[in-house]
């Protein structure tokens, strides 16, 4: 049964909070060596802040509106496809402004499933992101408040999120794909999300299709297109001169 204590809402703030103080942690120390770093940290919040309440309102929030409860919802609700869209955008135009010209996505590729899976184990706590209701009790359902056995919609995310940085740790190490490591786990995430979406409890546009669907398909275009760019521009980079 998901847990949700009085205490949970607290919880979730700390961990939420907890996750933010760790990554500005680590720009901080990047900052020492270029003090760019850590305008590039503040832009990638500022854009995942933005793009995660957009997207919500788009994908589900829009029903809320002349609700007595709007406000709140609006505060509270947030997307994590629209936070890794608007984190990307917002890192891209703020390297531009400051004339940076290095990549950064491999340090976001192990900081960024490393602050969702933490902040997924605070959806846990707090009893919210659930999946939708299943027909039977089985070994892999949970249940909620009500009792209500329901697709394992957090742990599943907890663990795509925990293996995914595992995964991406590994690659760096053994430098494989090197300036490309968060576009592949745009690709993947995007992947995960548009299976994972059909299985969880939020309103759907068209068929099994919800806003979320399209947001997540969005995410594997946009990190495909990116992941074949910088390859490209890889190959350039690394072909010796010719000499005529």
């Amino acid at each position: 049964m998901i847990p949700a204590p009085a205490s949970s809402t607290s919880w979730y703030t700390v961990l939420l909070v907890g996750g933010l103080a760790l990554s500005g942690l680590f720009w901080i120390r990047r900052a020492r060596r270029d003090s760019r770093m850590f305008a590039l940290w503040l832009g990638a919040l500022l854009g995942a802040f933005v793009g995660a309440k957009l997207a919500y309102v788009l994908a589900e929030g829009w029903r809320d509106f002349g609700q007595p409860d709007f406000l709140r919802r609006l505060a509270t609700g947030k997307s994590i496809l629209g936070a890794l869209l608007g984190g990307y955008v917002s890192v891209e135009l703020f390297k531009r402004a400051l004339g940076y010209r290095q990549p950064t996505g491999d340090w976001f590729a192990l900081i960024v499933p490393a602050g969702i899976a933490l902040g997924r184990l605070g959806c846990w706590l707090n009893g919210c992101c659930l999946g939708r209701v299943c027909e039977t009790s089985t070994w892999w359902t949970v249940r909620d408040e009500h009792g209500l056995p329901r697709w394992p919609s957090v742990p599943l995310e907890f663990a795509f999120n925990l293996i995914a940085l595992v995964v991406l740790a590994a690659l760096r190490k053994a430098r494989k794909f090197p300036g490309n490591l968060f576009h592949l786990y745009l690709i993947a995430y995007g992947l995960f999300r548009l299976f994972h979406e059909a299985f969880r409890d939020t309103p759907r546009l068209v068929g099994p299709l919800s806003g979320y669907s399209l947001l997540a398909l969005s995410l594997v275009i946009f990190g495909s297109l990116r992941f074949v760019q910088r390859e490209r521009e890889s190959h350039r980079t690394s072909q010796p001169a010719r000499m005529d």
